[in-house]
């Protein structure tokens, strides 16, 4: 339970009081619409008016939220804010990407509920200009206002027209159909399956949210949902005169005309703050973007993996942060993030970029990666970056212990790390509160140490050199492996050093056994906060959260932090 509660309980928390907020502001407003006001609006719509205007306030209210999470330097603020004050408040920040796609599911959910009682709405505004009978309330409400056309009830004028084409010639209809298209491409185009595969298409349409916001500031202009005005109803209480709906006006009556007016629109109050601190984020990140940047060196590694070692005036960094880079010959409008593998001692910051895709393959070309021969410094490719920013990694020295995971090519964020370890260890004899680092690598094939290997080396050496062996334990995973290659690894299996990376510690096979590797740190380390830290896939994320989870009684608490970028 411990355990629990050091690792979800504030998420659980923020989460049960975000699923609060938008109970209560469904049930408040659909409340606040079966009052007098919209007495004869419901006439016209019955319950509909309420479950259209109830999921409409849950939209302000996530809409509001929406943008908050991708503002990366607002979070990097908060978060060098208040981790020296609270690590387990610092550490939702870097759930901000996970936070965002909840808003964005919740978002999703009342916009169906909005339409589809919208729908129906339009329906019966229609069926009531069609059903011409005087002695029907509903008709009577229709005509009100067709003279000087300004206390109408019924925003459908005349029977001589359908939905359609209201939907497409008003303020409402039209700012609504785009939200609604823009909605649905970006939330199509989140899927994993098509942001991994087709990153360009995933880029281009989430920047409709442009689209979006500018079509829901002005949704709520055209005044479609009209209640009674204070004034009518001080003078026309509408549960006393709807039932003489046919004297009204008349001389002698206590029941006049009533008066109708426009709900004012709202969502703007709602959506211009986070508006106006996305639009500060954005120019931050343009001013950030047009700074020098100069390519220092370029590595081939044979793993087809990019090294790109960068310098830039006034760049400063922490282990494990992140950078976002454009590169104007390959696609002026991309940003693609790559978490930083230099030290922050490093004269220098550098990145490590696989080649998966259209973008990464255009960088590899611009940087001579496809040439035989050494690209001159003067025909390397222009390149622009923005960042960096914080993640969770940036706590790695806050603990005692540390577990560090990585799997294939999210190793990176570490590389950062046992760089700096060595540089406060070895060359600057720095003293730093972490007494223990446990490093697992997960890799599906051998091509991929190859980068790696040299800094596990050279730290391998330097520390059995400076009798700090103990320091650093690894543990390398090939998960996958060819019949030509397992034959290789058993001949040389008795070697010195390993067949694969060189080192000492040999590589193993298969998959660890994470409870048992849990349950013998845990052991090892008794009353002692253990850092997880992870940089892969969602699976590996799931199998070590439920383990940090299950491993508190009569051993190490273990915090778990993944990177989430």
């Amino acid at each position: 339970m411990g355990n629990f509660a050091a690792n979800e309980g504030l998420s659980v928390f923020v989460i049960l009081v975000w699923l609060g907020i938008n109970a209560f502001l469904f049930v408040h407003f659909y409340m606040r619409f079966l009052t007098d006001k919209w007495f004869y609006t419901r006439v016209l719509l019955g319950q509909a008016l309420s479950w259209a205007r109830a999921p409409a306030a849950c939209l302000n209210f996530n809409c509001m939220l929406i943008l908050l999470p991708v503002c990366r330097n607002l979070l990097s603020f908060l978060r060098g804010s208040i981790q020296c004050c609270s690590r387990t408040a610092a550490r939702q920040l870097d759930r901000n990407i996970t936070f965002h796609k909840l808003v964005a599911y919740m978002i999703a959910f009342h916009t169906a509920v909005h339409i589809i009682a919208h729908l129906f709405n339009f329906e019966w505004f229609m069926d009531a200009q069609l059903n011409r009978n005087s002695s029907l309330l509903p008709f009577v409400l229709s005509q009100i206002g067709n003279g000087d056309n300004a206390s109408f009830l019924n925003p459908i004028r005349t029977n001589e027209t359908n939905q359609i084409i209201v939907m497409f010639t008003t303020v409402a209809g039209l700012t609504g159909v785009a939200i609604t298209l823009a909605l649905i491409l970006i939330i199509t185009s989140s899927m994993e399956v098509i942001r991994r595969s087709y990153f360009e298409v995933f880029w281009y349409t989430h920047h409709l949210f442009v689209i979006f916001f500018i079509g829901l500031v002005f949704h709520g202009f055209g005044r479609i949902v009209r209640g009674q005005t204070a004034d009518s109803l001080k003078e026309h209480n509408p549960i006393e005169c709807a039932s003489m709906f046919e004297e009204w006006g008349k001389n002698g009556t206590d029941c006049p005309v009533p008066e109708f007016a426009g709900n004012p629109p709202m969502t703007w109050k709602w959506v211009v703050g986070p508006m106006i601190l996305y639009v500060c984020e954005r120019l931050v990140r343009l001013y950030r973007s047009h700074q020098k940047v100069v390519i220092t060196k370029v590595v081939m590694h044979p793993s087809k993996t990019l090294e790109l070692q960068m310098k830039r005036k006034g760049f400063r960094m922490e282990v494990g942060q992140y950078v976002f880079i454009q590169c104007p010959s390959v696609s002026r409008l991309e940003w693609h993030p790559f978490t930083l593998t230099s030290a922050p001692e490093e004269d220098h910051f550098s990145a490590h970029i696989r080649i998966v895709g259209d973008w990464t393959q255009g960088l590899y070309e611009a940087c001579g990666g496809d040439k035989v021969e050494p690209q001159e410094a003067w025909k390397l490719p222009k390149v622009a970056i923005d960042g960096p920013f914080g993640t969770a990694s940036e706590d790695v020295f806050r603990y005692e212990v540390v577990m560090l995971v990585g799997a294939g090519i999210g190793v990176t964020p570490f590389a950062s790390i046992l760089k700096s370890v060595w540089y406060k260890h070895i060359q600057n004899k720095e003293e730093v509160f972490t007494k223990k680092i446990y490093f697992y690598w997960l890799c599906p094939e051998t091509q991929a140490f190859e980068w790696f290997a040299d800094l596990l080396q050279s730290l391998e050496g330097q520390m059995t050199a400076k009798e700090m062996s103990n320091f650093l334990s690894y543990n390398i995973y090939l998960t996958r492996w060819k019949e030509s290659e397992a034959a290789h690894f058993w001949v040389h299996h008795e070697a010195e050093n390993d067949p694969i990376t060189g080192l000492k510690q040999k590589t193993k096979y298969g998959k660890p056994n994470w409870d048992s590797e849990f349950t013998t740190i845990g052991s090892k380390h008794p009353g002692t906060k253990v850092g997880v830290f992870l940089c892969g896939p969602p699976q590996l994320g799931k199998a070590l959260g439920k383990q940090c989870l299950s491993h508190s009684e009569g051993g190490a608490e273990f915090i778990f932090n993944k990177e989430n970028f």
